[in-house]
């Protein structure tokens, strides 16, 4: 899709978990230091009303919405001003529980379902995204 509507997308690394981006010009491979938030702090410093993040990071897609970002999940989860509270407050209790001692879950692993979701709400967020650059 970015490489057809000649979008750059910048896939960012604290270089804890290298991520190797495809070979294509419009993708671009951005390295920060290895503060565990320099990643989070680098998208949020630099993202605008017309960009989309692809994140699971409750956290840093509060931090996108803040700055009018469109934000999608691996799943295909639209992530709103409406919703995020919610899953902030989620994440909240379930780290209580894990200091607590009680065993909680980590994330199910992605089907072929999440990931056509995935696909249709990018191109959503994608195509609003396009039509905010347009106004601005």
């Amino acid at each position: 899709m970015a490489a057809r509507l000649e979008l750059d997308v910048f896939v960012v690394s604290n270089g804890s978990r290298p991520i190797r981006p495809p070979g294509t010009s419009n993708v671009r491979m951005v390295l920060v230091g290895e503060s565990a938030d320099a990643a989070d702090d680098w998208i949020a410093e630099h993202i605008s009303a017309a960009d989309v993040c692809v994140t699971s990071d409750i956290p840093l897609a509060s931090r996108c919405l803040k700055k009018r970002a469109r934000v999608v999940s691996p799943t295909g989860k639209h992530w709103t001003p409406a919703n995020i509270g919610n899953a902030l407050a989620g994440r909240e209790i379930a780290r209580h529980l894990r200091e607590l001692g009680a065993n909680t879950r980590g994330p199910a692993p992605l089907t072929k379902r999440d990931t056509s979701r995935f696909l249709s709400a990018l191109d959503t967020a994608v195509q609003a995204a396009l039509r905010e650059a347009a106004r601005s």
